[in-house]
């Protein structure tokens, strides 16, 4: 454990740009201890205040960059992936396209404050065509914002933090091991979870092919197409009928959706899990009838089913990424 610690105290810089650029692409690896660390050290004087921003930035700058360039050669490839990795991927990925799609361009200068976005905000920012010279001009202020204030909390209290690592480093190992086992014991818990949730959605979700022949058989059926307005606008086609409703207007708009006839719905999350929580929300609210729908519009298309494209809502204002 010595070599350990003698390692970090002689690499303070490497530390700090490994813990920063994998924070930033989404490792569960939090990058704001290592920022106040680096503020602490410079109130110490064993790093230099410039040095320690520079480093972060440059550590945050690449990896948000990465994602940016996966979101624009990838597209929504890329936005699937992050739903998989993500610990609550219903919960990030639905609210970073709600505040991207409210906020532009600058939610690059503020996702860094805000846990699980981001990843997803370089990655929609390149996925719509956000050009390199914007991108990097607002990741940048972003970036200098996230780090500095981090870096100079902890320029400040550099005396206080100091005395917390001294009395950290008496317990030695056994910190470390409480440490991360806390860490893993997180992580496991937000994967069983999700699994379970899962699980449940493989029972009662219906197939495109179910539904395919509920509609040829002139069944009465309401399909529902929440995905978000950033989702319709890279994929504009929707299943032919299907009433376009965000999921935050569910609520309020709840009187449309009929109780007598089968409801059957779908979003943009690869494993229709906000979908899944709607459909028990509209139960919970007297809609009994109620299912996901496995794969959303990507397996009805799939499987060669038509699709209509979805009008354009003239009231709500576009989104504007500049080239």
């Amino acid at each position: 454990m010595n070599d350990v610690a003698q390692f970090f105290i002689g690499h303070e810089e490497l530390v700090l740009v490994a813990v920063v650029f994998a924070d930033q692409l989404g490792l569960p690896i939090p990058a704001v201890p290592a920022l106040l660390a680096a503020g602490a050290l410079a109130g110490t004087g064993k790093m230099t205040l410039g040095m320690a921003v520079g480093l972060s930035m440059a550590a945050s700058s690449a990896g948000n960059f990465i994602w940016y360039l996966l979101g624009r050669f990838r597209g929504r490839q890329v936005l699937k992936l992050l739903f998989r990795i993500s610990l609550e991927p219903d919960t990030h990925l639905h609210r970073t396209k709600r505040f991207f799609d409210r906020h532009g361009m600058w939610a690059l200068v503020i996702n860094t404050f805000i846990p699980g976005l981001s990843s997803v905000t370089p990655a929609l920012a390149g996925m719509f065509g956000a050009s390199v010279a914007r991108y990097l001009l607002y990741n940048a202020l972003g970036a200098l914002l996230w780090t500095s204030s981090y870096i100079t909390l902890g320029y400040l209290f550099s005396n206080q933090l100091e005395q917390v690592a001294a009395q950290s480093a008496r317990f030695g190992g056994s910190l470390v091991a409480l440490i991360a086992g806390a860490l893993a014991v997180y992580i496991a818990y937000k994967y069983i979870r999700q699994h379970l949730l899962l699980r449940e959605l493989l029972i009662a979700r219906i197939t495109p092919d179910e539904l395919k022949q509920m509609m040829d058989d002139g069944r009465q059926v309401m399909v529902l197409d929440l995905r978000q307005p950033l989702d319709v606008r890279s994929d504009p086609y929707t299943i032919p009928g299907a009433l376009q409703m965000a999921v935050e207007e569910l609520e309020q708009r709840r009187p449309e959706i009929p109780h007598d006839r089968d409801v059957i719905l779908y979003c943009a999350c690869p494993n229709e899990v906000m979908a899944a929580r709607m459909a028990l929300l509209l139960k919970r609210n007297g809609v009994t009838k109620v299912r996901p729908l496995a794969g959303g519009v990507d397996a009805w298309r799939a499987r060669n089913f038509p699709v209509e494209a979805v009008v354009a809502d003239p009231s709500r204002k576009e989104f504007e990424t500049g080239r």
